[in-house]
């Protein structure tokens, strides 16, 4: 199993292989093998990687090539929600704020029986 979003996670907010190692008491090495495949981190060490990061362990462990290639700067997993009985779902705070979604606003909800629900964000109908 490849670790490849460790550098990724760790670049895009701005840490070095040294801050990482000292927050979650290892060495700079550690950090430098778990980035390139060479060793793996433990349970303890991935939660603390996925919380220094705010991600899900899921994202952060997955290799990208299972993204097809893609980098998952830009993807998001905002967690769960719960469908109320009145079949809505309310957005967690992230994802309005990072797709400026508002009250008011349009979404198109599209769905693909095999891969899932999407929601579009609609500026003008």
């Amino acid at each position: 199993m490849e670790f490849n979003n460790l550098k990724i996670f760790r670049k895009k907010n701005g840490y070095t292989q040294e801050q990482i190692a000292e927050k979650i008491g290892v060495s700079r090495q550690a950090v430098a093998k778990w980035e390139r495949g060479e060793a793996l981190p433990d349970i303890e060490n991935i939660v603390a990687l996925a919380d220094i990061y705010e991600v899900t362990i899921d994202s952060l462990v997955r290799n990208v090539a299972a993204y097809g290639g893609k980098s998952p700067e830009k993807q998001h997993m905002f967690g769960l929600v719960r469908v109320n009985d009145k079949g809505q779902i309310t957005l967690p705070k992230q994802c309005r704020e990072i797709f400026n979604i508002k009250t008011a606003d349009t979404l198109l909800v599209l769905g693909d029986e095999d891969r899932g629900i999407a929601l579009v964000k609609v500026d003008e109908m």
